[in-house]
């Protein structure tokens, strides 16, 4: 496909992770078990960008009457976070966790590409609860932000990719 997806590639194969391609596509795609929840996560290598994005996917939408909330709660988050960022779909309530590079003039690394993956699926794992509080138990955004930024919050790695989710 091209140089960024085969490093991509690699890197999932040499960590024995399991994936699938999306058929005609530079995607990867993979089930994640993290201490917090279960999620989808997408490697997207865009080549002619020279571009490397890597999504994970909340197991849950938020429905239109939460969509504020969550908003909130997004924003909160993201105000704190150095290395990526929430995204909420306010068209069909879609929450996702991105973390991307730009390597024109340059390569993308193992290194580089390990350190995207593992803060994504890290601050996923660290927020999740903060979502479903909001989505699920009534809790407003601010006090979930100060219970998942508590400073004694562990994620509880290492995570286990394809644990009981299908891709």
């Amino acid at each position: 496909m091209g140089m960024i997806f085969d490093i991509v590639e690699e890197f999932f194969e040499s960590n024995e992770w399991h994936y699938s391609q999306i058929e005609n596509e530079s995607i990867l795609t993979m089930g994640v078990s993290g201490k917090n929840g279960k999620w989808t996560c997408y490697a997207q290598a865009k080549e002619d960008q020279e571009q490397f994005v890597f999504y994970s996917v909340c197991p849950v939408n938020a429905s239109e009457d939460k969509l504020d909330a969550l908003g909130e709660f997004i924003t909160r988050a993201n105000y704190g976070l150095i290395i990526g960022n929430f995204e909420l779909d306010y068209n069909d309530g879609e929450i996702r966790y991105k973390t991307s590079i730009d390597v024109e003039g340059d390569r993308l690394s193992r290194a580089l590409l390990e350190q995207l993956v593992y803060a994504n699926l890290t601050i996923t794992d660290r927020y999740l609860p903060g979502v479903m509080a909001v989505l699920y138990g009534d809790v407003a955004p601010e006090a979930a932000i100060l219970q998942v930024e508590a400073p004694d919050f562990s994620t509880g790695f290492p995570m286990g990719v394809n644990e009981g989710l299908e891709t």
